[in-house]
């Protein structure tokens, strides 16, 4: 019998409209199947399992009775069919209540606060840097929309309930390459806002 695939880190990024969708869908069944209210609010955790179809297993915030919690989903999805099933809906802990110096990979030592490097391929740093390069396509009127090409380098701080993410991102825009210096706010309802932005010369 073939080994079916192993948990694997989801296609798309946690903020993609299918992994969103897809977790909306396990909230509300949930909902109906327990008379439940819960509010869905992100996906934290997205990752994949290759079976007959696809079983997502997703880690997501939902708020419940005005409190946030965590929430590991399985849905099984078999797109040829359009088949779609909530396997499994439990609480999974209570979701930090603003936003934590763990969110980042960010932690304090005992000299206090201040900057650290955090990895480039944080879910939080690619959510960051994709909000920057949106806010800057917007502002821009260019007719060449700017293209997220990597996240050279990040770096965040993280004060009581907010993050400040700092990152150095290599865009495209046409056939022209740049490199950016952006730094993006995150408070503790996890609203991302671009503060300030340079070309980097470098």
């Amino acid at each position: 019998m073939a080994m079916l695939g192993g948990l694997q880190p989801s296609q798309g990024c946690q903020n993609s409209a299918d992994l969103q969708d897809l977790a909306r869908f396990a909230v509300n069944e949930h909902n109906k199947k327990e008379n439940a209210l819960l509010e869905f609010v992100r996906v934290v955790k997205a990752q994949e399992q290759v079976v007959a179809g696809t079983m997502h297993h997703l880690t997501l915030e939902a708020v419940d009775a005005g409190k946030k919690k965590l929430y590991e989903a399985k849905i099984w999805v078999k797109p040829w069919m359009d088949f779609k099933q909530l396997q499994e809906f439990k609480h999974a802990g209570d979701a930090s209540p603003s936003f934590t110096s763990s969110d980042l990979g960010v932690k304090k030592d005992e000299h206090g606060q201040g900057w650290r490097a955090v990895p480039a391929n944080d879910p939080q740093v690619q959510d960051a840097a994709n909000h920057a390069v949106q806010t800057l396509q917007q502002r821009s009127n260019s007719l060449f929309p700017y293209v997220l090409q990597e996240v050279v380098h990040a770096k965040a701080e993280v004060i009581d309930d907010f993050a400040k993410i700092e990152m150095l991102l290599k865009v495209k825009r046409g056939d022209k390459e740049e490199k950016l210096k952006v730094e993006v706010h995150k408070n503790s309802e996890g609203n991302l806002h671009l503060n300030q932005f340079q070309p980097d010369h470098s």
